[in-house]
């Protein structure tokens, strides 16, 4: 492949030269100054509400790139791809991968060689053809226009290249839009071990992560300590909440999470077996431990039980300064927090919301792919009823109602919202209740990963490939390190403004009491 210098050189003695490549058993060109560069097909992340040629959204280098079927734009019948196909990345005001065939080489001719499109006929749609290459041997190679093959699918694609802010400093949703809570509210988040249900406090988790294959183990390390992890540059502490609770210590499995919780101005790590929900529970359903339950004098791990579904679900609160209440293990941790690299964090760190120039967002997959939306904006995740009550007349996504703690709550098939095929029902699936429009709904997801803390600096806006692709999904978090590329979703988007008033219209119709709770 020649070099950007030599591309510049787009004649030789009054030559221009083309990339070729072949498709559906014809052969077709490129200009080769449009040209930047040639890959194999990569791995792509689809994109809901996108048109129909987006093959999804590629890593290049650190680059998110739309990748596109050529087959699709020239409406040519799809092909499997193998191990001959290519992407031709050219240059459309945005980068932007063509999906082809096969390339074959590149070919310098005389511009007297090439019939303009008006003077030919193609099975290519003419608005697309720039003119046919003759050859000696009768072979005939269509060049295709690189500007209206982009403009044929991607309206906005190279204007809003030209109007983007630099990555990272995409607008967030007015604080105004998002309808808060009052204060008789206790918000957790909840996890599993051994069988039983427990709960922290959401302020005092900073994030979840799935849990590595491995922890390091770390030489004479107390009884508590398994090791450290690395998080993102930072060694972190991890204990075992089995350990807390002198039970024995499992190896990791792919479920388990680790909570990443504050202690003393540092950062721990906490296994759990799995992480199963965000709760806002009221406070009359929570009622502090019983004080002849601690045992032997000491101080419990719970300081609380909440008493959910009528009492026949009880989460056991934990507080974290409790947990690691012991002098011996709080050293121990301390120990590990020390060994990080950098100075010590200042007041004014201590007394942020500990975010930094990082996001906090809640991710979960819908038909293989991740999304996530900011963890402000989420009020609570729920399992998904076994029956919801169907609403008549609305709309095809709305799925049903539920009775939420005394509260209607409208429930919406996310996947269906995004154009994408409704999927079989699972124990895997959740509810995540967002606000919008003033209206508390549900979006029913294929499951939730965990509550990812990311660096603004990896957060750019994402490619406008379609007018409502780009409302709803207006920014990507690229994690080429982790071969992860995060699909934001911006919530006030995701019902459109008569939408929402009609959900609400609905709701001041029914009557609470004829749903059955969750």
């Amino acid at each position: 492949m020649t070099s950007e210098d030599d591309r510049d050189e787009e004649t030789d003695g009054g030559n221009a030269d083309y990339v070729t490549f072949d498709m559906a058993g014809e052969r077709y060109a490129f200009p080769m100054s449009q040209v930047q560069e040639i890959i194999r097909m990569p791995a792509v992340v689809k994109v809901p509400l996108g048109p129909p040629a987006l093959e999804g959204l590629a890593n290049l280098r650190g680059r998110v790139l739309p990748v596109v079927s050529l087959r699709e734009c020239c409406a040519m019948e799809t092909a499997e791809h193998d191990e001959t196909t290519r992407v031709i990345i050219v240059d459309g005001g945005v980068p932007l991968g063509f999906v082809v065939d096969r390339v074959a080489s590149v070919i310098s001719i005389d511009p007297a060689d090439m019939e303009p499109a008006d003077s030919v006929q193609s099975t290519v749609r003419s608005d697309v053809l720039v003119g046919v290459i003759k050859s000696k041997d009768g072979l005939m190679t269509s060049v295709l226009d690189v500007d209206r093959l982009v403009g044929s699918q991607f309206d906005g694609l190279a204007e809003a290249a030209a109007a983007r802010e630099p990555a990272g400093t995409a607008a967030r949703m007015p604080e105004s839009e998002v309808e808060t809570e009052s204060d008789d509210t206790l918000e957790l988040v909840s996890f599993a071990v051994q069988g039983q249900e427990y709960a922290l406090p959401i302020d005092q988790v900073q994030e979840i992560v799935q849990a590595p294959e491995s922890v390091s183990h770390v030489p004479n390390s107390g009884g508590r300590v398994l090791g450290v992890i690395d998080l993102r540059g930072r060694l972190l502490p991890v204990v075992s909440m089995r350990r807390v609770f002198g039970l024995p210590v499992t190896p990791l499995e792919p479920q388990n999470r680790i909570v990443v919780v504050s202690l003393d101005g540092g950062v721990v790590g906490v296994v759990m077996d799995t992480v199963r929900e965000v709760l806002r529970v009221p406070h009359q359903l929570v009622a502090p431990l019983p004080a002849f339950m601690a045992g032997d004098g000491r101080k419990s791990e719970v300081e609380s039980v909440c008493r959910l579904e009528d009492g026949k679900r009880l989460v056991s609160v934990l507080s974290v300064n409790r947990m690691f209440d012991s002098p011996e293990v709080r050293n121990e941790i301390a120990e590990h927090q020390d060994r990080e690299d950098g100075p010590p964090m200042t007041e004014e760190q201590r007394d942020d919301d500990g975010r930094g120039d990082e996001e906090l967002f809640v991710v979960f997959r819908l038909d293989a792919e991740e999304y996530a939306v900011d963890v402000d904006a989420v009020q609570e995740i729920i399992r998904v009823p076994e029956a919801l009550i169907r609403v008549p007349r609305s709309f095809e996504f709305v799925e049903g109602l539920v009775n939420l703690r005394g509260t209607v709550l409208p429930v919406v098939d996310l996947r269906t919202r995004l154009g994408l095929p409704r999927g079989e029902r699972d124990e895997r699936q959740r509810i995540v209740v967002l606000i919008i429009g003033g209206v508390r709904t549900g979006f029913i997801v294929d499951s939730v990963a965990e509550v990812a803390r990311v660096g603004r600096h990896v957060l750019e806006p994402a490619p406008q490939l379609s007018a409502e692709q780009a409302r709803i999904v207006s920014r990507v978090a690229n994690l080429p390190e982790q071969k992860r590329m995060l699909l934001l979703v911006q919530v006030g988007e995701l019902l459109a403004a008569e939408q929402a008033r009609d959900l609400e219209a609905v709701l001041d119709e029914v009557v609470a009491d004829v749903l059955e709770p969750v």
